[in-house]
């Protein structure tokens, strides 16, 4: 068979498989034009998710007559001045976008050059570029694009449901907005106003009008430098969390990213305060010199490669642990604020709440509550406590000990009662505390063997005949290279022979039932997905954890003040005593206003 040469128009469309697999990519192409074109504001309309019509209009530098000729070309771009691929200051620097789109769909571009003071317009459909005409159009430019992958039925038979398609274009949407909060951002759909996020010089204000006010009030500033790499952003309480990794947003020189390497840090960070199938809520800015990082690896930009991705992935992970650890005292505001809807009465009557009283409960009412007054006025009868009753003569209630003042003004307060066995009352000067006694101990004594490790290392158990395990010259190597850290872990590992590894000696912890074949699999694996070894230490700390848990102070027993003191204390000398080993809060704090509100006394 002969070699022939593709005609441009099927290039292009070959190309538009990988660059514009579906709307949300047209549109994200084209807010990065707006953006490269320096717009400060961007107004995108979709209808049927995009499938149908996309319009992007900017108020940017917009392009002279020459220039939106060539804008239509593939591979001609205004934004690789040098040709030089390792340094590139601008979102985009292929000249694919445009190109791609207009030859599977009908693109109209309207334009007002900044420069020259005139506007000019042309059409695209299906490949076949119309002539140039001059038009009205104010300041920036408009692009239309009509009946995405009409040219390529087979690629339309590929495109999701219209909600489907618009919750991505949503997705990338909100990525770029929380990138660019210097920059206006409306998104409509169906004529529908979706988003309106007006421009911001606070990055937190516009993450918090996208993530939500929560997220605002409940995430740690993240700021950390190394040399040439800074890294910037918000990063979730650990008892702020999600039931998916879809709230987790990673930007690189401004770009929006999906890196294994940078949601493996957050996952390794947050490790040892989350349990498994939660994740937190980030927002993460990473900069660093253009010839450090490779963006060009992947046709829509979402991937890209570190020159030194140790040195990232270290950065990264010391950054966030540095923050939770800072913040390892405190839980989340939503925490409160569900407290508070959960003691609001659900419902009123005209007389006021009601109250879940029992017959039998009404019949243990002492004589002391007897009726002081009692008017018939529409049915509705008036109570109130006879002026000679005493606390100590009303069953139920056990009269406290005096509280020194000076314990009130420990962060936890000073311990007041202790409910169902469980949970600890505190009183503070600004309001009280409710302690859950089982998960703040578990936390206690998980950071205390923690530190008995730290200290004295992980015991070892040598195995009487080495276990070789059998592995590929790759596999074997990569694994080699982590062998550092592992043998810190307690796993001593070294080569044998060709590709296999000799398995010297494993944790104690681990027991001897351990399958260390398995083990070492699970390790190959994630070193040639994420070049991490975390595995092993995952493990050892849910075998700390469930020790922990063992250990702690368990549910249903009874304590007095001064253990529920002495605990109190020790949570606030103990780092993340904030949350237990699996996120959960380990306190709720209600202030004095709060208490008030429940009662409407202010």
């Amino acid at each position: 068979m002969q070699i022939r040469y593709l005609p441009e128009t099927l290039i292009n469309q070959i190309a538009a498989g990988e660059v514009v697999e579906r709307p949300s990519a047209a549109v994200k192409e084209l807010i990065e034009n707006a953006l490269d074109a320096g717009a400060s504001a961007i107004d995108i309309d979709i209808f049927e998710g995009g499938k149908e019509k996309i319009i992007i209009n900017d108020n940017g530098c917009g392009m002279d007559k020459e220039d939106l000729v060539a804008a239509l070309d593939r591979h001609a771009t205004s934004k690789l001045p040098g040709d030089d691929l390792l340094n590139i200051s601008h979102l985009g620097f292929r000249g694919e976008a445009l190109a791609s789109i207009s030859s599977v769909a009908k693109v109209s571009i309207q334009t007002h050059d900044s420069k020259g003071g005139e506007s000019w317009q042309i059409t695209c459909e299906g490949g076949k570029k119309s002539g140039i005409m001059p038009c009205a159009h104010p300041k920036g430019t408009r692009v239309e694009v009509k009946d995405l992958f009409y040219a390529t039925p087979a690629r339309l038979k590929f495109q999701k449901s219209e909600r489907a398609e618009y919750g991505a274009v949503k997705d990338i949407v909100t990525r770029l907005a929380m990138v660019n909060p210097q920059v206006a951002f409306k998104l409509t759909h169906n004529g529908d106003r979706k988003l309106h996020l007006p421009a911001m010089l606070e990055g937190r204000a516009r993450l918090s009008s996208i993530l939500g006010r929560d997220f605002g009030e409940n995430s740690m500033d993240i700021e950390a430098h190394r040399e040439n790499i800074t890294l910037t952003g918000f990063a979730s309480l650990p008892t702020y969390h999600r039931g998916s990794s879809t709230f987790q947003y990673m930007f690189v020189n401004g770009r929006t990213v999906k890196d294994k390497l940078l949601h493996g840090c957050i996952r390794a960070a947050y490790a040892d305060v989350l349990h498994r199938d939660r994740h937190p809520v980030v927002a993460l800015f990473l900069d660093l010199p253009s010839d450090e990082v490779d963006v060009n690896v992947h046709p829509a930009k979402a991937e890209v490669r570190f020159r030194d991705a140790q040195s990232v992935r270290s950065l990264i992970i010391n950054a966030l642990k540095q923050a939770i650890h800072h913040h390892g005292q405190i839980t989340a505001t939503s925490n409160t604020d569900i407290t508070m809807r959960t003691f609001r009465p659900s419902s009123y009557t005209s007389s006021g709440p009601s109250l879940p009283l029992s017959r039998s409960s009404q019949k243990a009412v002492p004589m002391q509550y007897q009726q002081h007054h009692m008017a018939d006025s529409g049915g509705n009868t008036a109570f109130a406590l006879a002026p000679q009753a005493r606390a100590d003569e009303i069953p139920g209630v056990i009269e406290t000990p005096e509280i020194d003042q000076k314990i009130e003004q420990y962060p936890l307060g000073a311990a007041r009662a202790q409910l169902h066995e469980n949970y600890i009352v505190a009183q503070t000067t600004q309001g009280m505390v409710i302690i859950d006694q089982h998960a703040a101990h578990e936390r206690l004594v998980y950071e205390k063997f923690k530190n008995q490790i730290a200290e004295n290392g992980i015991e070892k158990q040598g195995l009487l005949t080495p276990e070789i395990i059998e592995l590929d010259d790759t596999q074997s190597s990569k694994l080699l290279e982590h062998a550092e850290t592992l043998n810190k872990l307690g796993l001593e590992i070294e080569p044998f022979g060709n590709g296999a590894l000799a398995v010297q000696s494993v944790p104690v912890l681990l027991g001897h039932k351990i399958n260390i074949k398995r083990l070492v699999y699970d390790l190959v694996d994630e070193v040639l997905d994420r070049d991490t070894a975390q595995t092993l230490e995952e493990r050892i700390n849910h075998i700390l954890s469930t020790m922990a848990c063992h250990g702690s102070v368990r549910s249903g027993r009874r304590m007095n003040i001064p253990e529920m003191n002495a605990l109190l204390r020790q949570m606030e000398e103990t780092p993340l005593s904030g949350q237990c080993n699996h996120g959960r809060p380990t306190y709720i704090s209600l202030s004095l206003k709060e208490i008030e509100k429940l009662f409407s006394r202010s």
